[in-house]
């Protein structure tokens, strides 16, 4: 690559707690890291929230990168380098930002993000014909950029496997014909009661493990099972009869929840995506299994409610009682769904308290997850739309032998200011997991909470 060919990019501090390794995604281009960035992490390493561990990762990348370099090295560039990663040939080095001459056309340097903005500035200036990019996934601060005259402004999206949320896989395909008229004559075995279909891949292109396939008849539903030499092998469900399943008394409303009922059933899967608008079940859906497959078929020991929480690393603290009576305000959303599923009973709050004890229920916070090793649970993670890559890689990673995990969450309801339907982590898994034997995402097409949600769902 020549010379003319190499980018500078000056990263903000949320790229930083977005993935605390940024500096090591730039392969063969130059990173700057303005001094600011340093406050600013400095002062959030600190904190109790979760994302000060995030701040201590990044600093020590910093450090590792720059250790042996000397003050002049560090403003000069030093050589990145990353064991296993040849294409990494980049330098990194930290700007004085509060050093940068007055000149007119800057933003007044009283925020951080100005001071980060006007080195941008500076140095697309200093450097030119070099590309210097502004790296930063608030939104807000690329328009203050772009706005201010900076030609390069971009989203971090290292982590991001598609461009759009309408190009992600809903888990299931939905054929505009009826199956057999398209496929005709196939190969077909039975395995118990289980009956197996080997068709030509032409016939389901693209075709991965675990995708559900249903047509516009009313009869066909089936999953693939295997892929290869040309071929998909389906497990033929039949639409009627997974339609007919029930788990803890719920039987679904729809094929969307039938088929996320049968994947959250299966004790092969060691990972259920679930997505899709508010009102579709997904939390009904995934308790509901989780008491089927904990308390009447004993497959797994215990189930661990948890949810991401913005804000509970740093008020948890200060509420009364054990883990579990902190939890109970960011959970409400889970005992909700318990009391709907015994709300017929003789003695709903006896019941609750027999099935939370039968089913070893426990209420977790995500930052107590870390070090853990879970093992023989069924993990019910909640709001995952709100949760990086990095945390869900983290959460995922602790689940130990016979657990299973299920991910749910609603993309439309993002609450961080730093993601967003594309670079959240909910997707990124649903796509970086597609392709893997042990994971299903089902897409719940349809609201069923009542006709008021489903009108809100639509029209609001």
């Amino acid at each position: 690559m020549g010379q003319e060919d190499k980018k500078v990019y000056i990263l903000d501090t949320n790229v930083l707690l977005h993935e605390p390794l940024a500096i090591y995604s730039f392969q063969e281009h130059d990173v700057i890291i303005p001094m600011t960035v340093l406050e600013e992490l400095d002062h959030i390493k600190d904190r109790r929230k979760d994302v000060s561990r995030d701040a201590r990762i990044a600093i020590r990348a910093i450090d590792d990168a720059l250790r042996d370099a000397t003050p002049e090295e560090i403003a000069e560039g030093v050589r990145l380098e990353k064991p296993g990663d040849e294409s990494l040939s980049g330098h990194l080095s930290i700007y004085p930002d509060h050093a940068l001459p007055e000149k007119s056309g800057f933003l007044p340097a009283v925020e951080n993000d100005n001071r980060i903005i006007n080195t941008a500035l500076y140095l697309q200036n200093e450097k030119d014909p070099l590309m210097v990019v502004l790296v930063t996934k608030d939104i807000n601060m690329r328009l203050k950029a772009k706005g201010a005259g900076m030609q390069h402004v971009e989203d971090y999206r290292t982590d991001q496997l598609i461009s759009d949320v309408s190009l992600m896989s809903k888990g299931f395909r939905q054929l505009d014909h009826e199956f057999w008229a398209e496929v005709g004559e196939c190969e077909s075995f039975q395995e118990g009661r289980d009956t197996f279909h080997v068709i030509d891949e032409a016939i389901l292109p693209d075709a991965f493990p675990n995708e559900y396939i249903i047509d516009t008849g009313e009869q066909f539903a089936a999953r693939v099972v295997t892929k290869g030499d040309g071929k998909v092998t389906l497990h033929d469900l039949g639409r009627e009869r997974i339609l007919g399943r029930q788990a803890w008394g719920v039987q679904p409303k729809n094929v969307y929840q039938a088929m996320a009922l049968d994947a959250l059933l299966d004790p092969s899967l060691d990972l259920v995506v679930l997505t899709g608008p508010a009102g579709c079940g997904k939390t009904l859906l995934a308790l509901a299994a989780a008491l089927e497959l904990v308390v009447e078929k004993g497959i797994y020991s215990k189930v661990i409610v948890t949810r991401n929480t913005p804000e509970i690393a740093e008020s948890i603290g200060f509420l009364p009682g054990t883990e579990e009576e902190k939890m109970a305000p960011w959970l409400a959303a889970v005992t909700d769904t318990l009391e709907v599923l015994h709300r017929h009973d003789e003695s709903p709050d006896g019941s609750m308290e027999y099935i939370m004890d039968k089913a070893n229920i426990q209420f977790k916070s995500v930052n107590f997850m870390r070090g853990r090793s879970i093992q023989n649970a069924l993990v019910l993670l909640d709001e995952c739309q709100n949760l990086t890559a990095s945390q869900l890689k983290t959460i995922i990673t602790r689940c130990g032998e016979g657990t299973k995990i299920v991910c749910s969450g609603n993309l439309a309801q993002i609450d961080s200011n730093y993601l967003t339907p594309v670079t959240s982590g909910l997707t990124y898994i649903a796509e970086r997991f597609k392709n893997f034997e042990g994971s299903a995402h089902v897409y719940l097409n349809g609201v069923v909470r009542s006709r008021l949600a489903s009108f809100a769902e639509e029209q609001l």
